[in-house]
């Protein structure tokens, strides 16, 4: 042990607070809390002949040493949490909230919509899940559709947008899907009233959201406005078939959260049962690694922590728990979650502990799963040397598991379009694929159609319906690259971006003087290769669609001899066809040359005379 160590170990608070251990190159290794800084960061460097095999690694590690005094126990808890997020210590429990699973969002806007994500951002949204079936997921956002017609369109809308008649109703509203608040048709007190109803039952609240609803249909009814009871007497009726599907787990109408954790060497999973008034609601799991050497009470109390600092508005009155955890842990608990009457209870006979034995087996079956799709995902790695290729040359941190690619295609500046292609483990996932038609700008800009492109993929909806990936590549040379590092940059992203030029197969890095080559043997180069021609593909797919639309459109189209090419010519020079009806046979010579020029001069000749 080092001096300055010693020194700090000999003048140690004992407020609560949280320490940080650092090796010799000044990193965190591992991040802990405690009530009492002294007692608990001393005992690492006594009877160390008792200490299990990775503490005394750790100990061996330490070099250096950090505390932060926080006024509580409850404060040290989250900024323990905080910490172990940032800094990934290499030493602490590896805690794996699968963000892939979907989330159910009421958005933070006027008129909120309900949407599915994959990414929980801080934006003053309601989250609900994760759902871990997506059929699941499906039933409630179609439920929550078929009672409340809510909107669903991704209009801005503003007081001075509606009170100025910008936007009209779409077919929702005449179908009764939507109220209409773009036109003004529905008050905002009205519709978020719905936003609350919609809350309680995602939270599970049937039976009180259909006794409130219940009361305002008969007083509704009383005062014969019978349309708005039929109304309601339909969001009643869906929310009983809702109910009816749950599944009754207990005879008693109560609220209560129900925890297990099952383990196998260094992995763990955890499972949640979310049960209100009685019923089954849902159930989240969670994944541990670098647990070889936790106990099955520490892996719990960690679960429970995690689970609870990201879900403070779902307390229940009782917690079931597979094992106990000791007095202190629940008492800071209870402080995290502001319930001083939650009850921790471990049953032991009776249909309580049944409940929590099935837990249990759910955690051991999804922790079989996860080591399933470990290894095979392992072995899915090994197959695919391009992956560990492209992280090397590129010297990216990782293997780029998911790559995204972006093209541009047009004629002449007319029918302008992007696309963008994802790549996961190599291979297409075409349910990732999205098209943009550029709208920006008028005529031919290939930078700020990039930038546009950009833009809407990684704001927006877009941003939280996907996630984020391992790799941008461009379909273009340097200047394309600049702009999408640039923009992506000026949005607060920081992602890997490189661009791929057809001629010679050169890979750009932004901002970079040269381009660099891969050897034509290269995996890595394949893929990417790949990658781009499927973009382009794409692309071009969309804009040939988008050119027949408007081909189909116009009157040039009848004219005997010119060809799709020519007519889409003429439009991006003259802008309609009253215009290239106007046009000198001279204008017409210089853009579609003298034998076309001929043919469509004549055309129109004819038809005025």
């Amino acid at each position: 042990m080092n001096e300055t160590l010693e020194k700090k170990l000999a003048n140690l608070p004992t407020n609560p607070g949280v320490y940080q251990y650092k090796n010799a190159r000044g990193k965190v290794i591992y991040v802990g809390k405690a009530k009492n800084l002294r007692a608990r960061v001393r005992s690492y460097f006594r009877g160390q002949e008792k200490q299990s095999g990775k503490t005394k690694v750790l100990v061996q590690n330490i070099a250096d040493l950090e505390v932060i005094i926080t006024t509580s126990e409850v404060e040290a808890l989250i900024l323990e949490n905080n910490l172990i997020k940032e800094l990934k210590p290499r030493y602490n429990i590896n805690l794996k909230d699968d963000k892939t699973y979907p989330y159910l969002v009421i958005t933070n806007e006027p008129f909120p919509r309900i949407l599915i994500t994959r990414q929980v951002r801080r934006d003053r949204s309601t989250y609900f899940g994760p759902y871990t079936e997506a059929r699941q997921l499906r039933s409630v956002l179609d439920l929550i559709s078929s009672i409340f017609p809510l909107r669903d369109c991704k209009l801005k809308l503003t007081d001075e947008h509606v009170a100025a008649g910008k936007f009209k109703v779409c077919l929702n509203y005449h179908i009764h899907k939507c109220k209409g608040p773009c036109e003004g048709l529905v008050k905002e007190e009205e519709y978020l009233r719905m936003i609350t109803e919609i809350t309680r039952l995602l939270k599970g609240k049937t039976s009180a959201l259909i006794r409130s609803l219940t009361e305002e249909m008969h007083e509704h009814a009383t005062a014969l406005r019978f349309e708005q009871a039929a109304e309601l007497k339909l969001q009643i009726d869906g929310l009983r078939k809702y109910a009816e599907r749950q599944k009754v787990v207990s005879t008693e109408p109560v609220d209560r959260d129900v925890f297990a954790v099952a383990r196998q060497e260094d992995d763990a999973c955890g499972v949640i049962f979310k049960i209100r008034e009685g019923k089954l609601l849902g159930s989240q799991r969670m994944y541990f690694s670098n647990v070889d050497e936790e106990s099955d009470e520490t892996l719990l109390r960690r679960f429970l922590e995690k689970y609870y600092l990201e879900t403070p508005d779902l307390i229940p009155s009782e917690i079931f728990l597979q094992l106990p955890i000791d007095d202190e842990e629940t008492d800071a608990l209870r402080q995290l979650t502001g319930s001083g009457s939650l009850r921790f209870i471990t049953p032991k006979i009776g249909e309580k502990a049944k409940l929590v034995q099935m837990c249990a087996e759910n955690a051991r079956h999804h922790l079989e799963e996860y080591l399933i799709q470990k290894q095979k995902r392992g072995e899915l790695a090994r197959k695919n040397p391009a992956l560990e290729a492209l992280r090397l040359t590129l010297h990216l941190p990782k293997d780029p598991e998911r790559i995204e690619c972006f093209d541009n295609s047009h004629l002449q500046g007319t029918d302008y379009t992007s696309s963008m292609v994802c790549f996961v483990q190599g291979r297409p996932r075409k349910s990732d694929y999205r098209k943009f038609k550029v709208r920006s700008f008028e005529g031919s800009d290939d930078y700020a159609a990039m930038k546009e492109a950009v833009t809407r993929r990684y704001t927006g909806s877009l941003a939280q319906e996907l996630p984020m990936p391992d790799l941008v590549v461009i379909d273009g040379g340097k200047g394309q690259v600049n702009v999408a590092f640039d923009t992506l940059r000026s949005l607060g992203i920081d992602l890997p971006v490189i661009g791929l030029a057809k001629r010679l197969e050169e890979i750009f890095m932004p901002h970079a003087s040269d381009p660099y080559n891969l050897p034509r043997t290269s995996p890595g180069l394949k893929l990417l290769q790949q990658l781009r021609d499927e973009a382009h593909r794409f692309a071009i797919t969309y804009h040939r669609n988008l050119r027949s639309k408007h081909l189909k459109e116009t009157v040039l189209q009848e004219i005997p001899g010119i060809g799709e090419k020519t007519a889409m010519k003429l439009l991006a020079r003259f802008g309609s066809p009253k215009q290239v009806a106007e046009a000198s046979l001279e204008e017409l010579t210089t853009t579609a040359g003298p034998a076309a020029a001929k043919k469509v001069h004549r055309f129109f000749q004819e038809r005025n005379v």
